[in-house]
């Protein structure tokens, strides 16, 4: 922490996060582990390592550590078709069916549990409704209709379930939508189309365009769809709260963990055979604190320009019809945010309305967070970034992430508002 008063942080401040982790959280095991790195001006400030990587086998955390980003990977593939459309190869408000043809015919559901009974859409889905979530699509997991019993049917959201992403962008095709474009926000498998469409666009596997467009230039050297051969001895063990399954929204938690993947025995030790956009990645603390340097840095670090100023300003601001808040237009049980003073980008929540949301933040931060319980956020204001690592599913079991704000910005003695 020797930068930390430097950057206007107090010393002491900061070493409540690691005693608030500890004491309430990876002591009486009710998390495993938790890697937390506060930056600001690119600068780290203050990093703490705490617990097991894998309880069962009693291996120590390390700064190293190889993590499940899960839907962390939503904001790298929003910046991955970004660069696309400053190409020009794609606009936000192409229709969806004008690079996905299956995509022409979607309805909205109106009754059924298959075969549906549907309406006509009032719009066609345009690439912004992928981005924004407002594209109509689900997520199984909401278990909130009979579409989201669909998805589940199909295990629509199964990386390891045997089917490449063309297979699953068919498949979605032949379901209908939980509304029509544009009239609702639903946490969704919109970002797996989103990177379809990457893929399809630059020619590429998706891992193959990340990799050049993004890991690459900002030397993101642990971050992948899968767990490397070298990684291997780093890579962590996954928790559920719940011994009723890892993404049991209802479940209350027991506080005890139950392992639901051996980091022997993962999937993740191989390549999947659909990289996900919406949830696939594999990465470490340094790696994706690279990522979150450069969104802080208007799109570029240490030389690599990933996408402009004004692309990011724009996919930094609220995209949500009307200008509304997420209590306004969400219909989810779940997704990675809060709702109140909260619009969405485009692949970003984003911060518009700060005494709404009732905790320390700034107009016009963005974030976003993973399954596990991974949470990261970026403060254009105070130019702070911080990412926070752990493995416990799902992320709705305990209010770290709101805690983690006020202890940070607790510790934030010099503001620049």
């Amino acid at each position: 922490m020797s930068k930390a008063k430097d950057l206007g942080f107090s010393k002491d401040r900061l070493k409540r996060l690691e005693r608030h982790l500890q004491s309430k959280y990876v002591g009486p095991g009710l998390i495993p582990n938790a890697q937390i790195v506060v930056a600001r001006d690119g600068e780290t400030v203050f990093e703490s390592v705490l617990g097991l990587a894998d309880v069962e086998r009693k291996v120590p955390l390390k700064d190293d550590a190889v993590f499940r980003i899960y839907s962390m990977t939503k904001p790298v593939t929003s910046v991955a078709l970004m660069t696309l459309v400053e190409e020009g190869l794609i606009a936000l408000d192409d229709p969806v069916a004008k690079h996905i043809p299956a995509f022409a015919n979607l309805a909205v559901f109106a009754a059924g549990v298959g075969p549906f009974a549907t309406t006509p859409v009032a719009r066609p889905m345009q690439v912004v409704d992928l981005l924004r979530h407002t594209s109509g699509l689900t997520y199984g997991f909401q278990s909130r209709t009979n579409v989201d019993a669909a998805y589940r049917k199909l295990k629509l959201e199964e990386a390891h379930a045997g089917r490449d992403l063309e297979a699953f962008v068919g498949e979605l095709a032949k379901l209908p939508l939980e509304f029509s474009p544009g009239d609702a926000w639903n946490y969704s498998v919109s970002t797996d189309v989103c990177g379809y469409l990457v893929q399809k666009i630059a020619g590429k596997p998706l891992g193959e365009v990340f990799k050049e467009r993004i890991f690459d230039p900002l030397k993101m050297v642990d971050t992948g769809f899968f767990v490397r051969e070298d990684q291997r001895e780093r890579f962590t063990a996954c928790y559920s709260a719940s011994p009723t399954g890892p993404m049991d929204l209802q479940a209350k938690p027991t506080g005890q963990l139950t392992l639901n993947d051996d980091p022997t025995k993962s999937p993740y030790l191989k390549p999947p055979p659909m990289e996900s956009g919406g949830g696939g990645l594999v990465s470490t603390a340094a790696d994706y604190l690279r990522f979150t340097n450069m969104l802080a840095n208007g799109g570029e670090l240490d030389g690599a320009r990933i996408i402009s100023p004004m692309t990011l300003r724009l996919m930094t601001s609220n995209h949500l019809p009307g200008g509304q808040d997420l209590t306004q237009l969400s219909k989810s049980l779940f997704s990675e945010s809060t709702y109140a003073g909260i619009g969405f980008g485009l692949g970003f929540a984003v911060v518009f309305d700060p005494p709404k949301t009732l905790i320390p933040c700034s107009q016009g931060e963005f974030y976003w967070g993973g399954a596990a319980s991974t949470a990261f956020w970026v403060d254009p204001v105070e130019h702070v970034t911080v990412v926070f690592m752990t493995q416990l599913m799902p992320s709705a079991t305990y209010p770290i992430r709101r805690e983690l704000r006020t202890l940070v910005y607790s510790a934030l003695m010099e503001s620049r508002a």
